[in-house]
């Protein structure tokens, strides 16, 4: 019987921790196609403009993960409207597997609006990119 209580109570404190997990309403993947792997490590910065004085203002800056991705931009606390953009140094990437590329940087604009979840995939070579808006 004791045992079972622990476990209950286990799975219940598990529960909460998720259940308080903070959720982002922008994330990113970064796919390298000529490799067909994840872009691991690209430092990517997010800046939002703004439109009356024509300025772009940091939000944040953070690196891809093992799998290319990055899950936590943006709160989902927070009313996040507005046109937003990501820059992402590809540079250091491809320097780091010993590749030239054309593009030393590549930034990619888009406008958020509402509360829906905003993913935007990038896929990625030395001499190209594309993106477009996921889910």
């Amino acid at each position: 019987m004791k045992k079972i209580i622990v476990t209950m109570l286990l799975v219940f404190i598990a529960s909460k921790g998720v259940s308080q997990q903070k959720e982002y309403q922008l994330s990113t993947h970064i796919l390298d196609v000529s490799e067909g792997l994840p872009a691991t490590n690209v430092k990517i910065k997010l800046e939002k403009l703004d439109s009356k004085k024509n300025i772009w203002h940091f939000v944040s800056e953070k690196r891809t993960n093992k799998d290319g991705r990055i899950g936590d931009f943006l709160s989902s606390e927070n009313k996040n409207d507005g046109i937003y953009r990501f820059t992402c140094y590809t540079e250091d990437y491809f320097k780091s597997k010993k590749v030239e590329t054309f593009y030393p940087f590549i930034e990619v604009v888009f406008k958020l609006e509402g509360k829906n979840h905003f993913h935007v995939p990038i896929t990625l070579s030395a001499f190209g990119y594309s993106t477009y808006r996921g889910s």
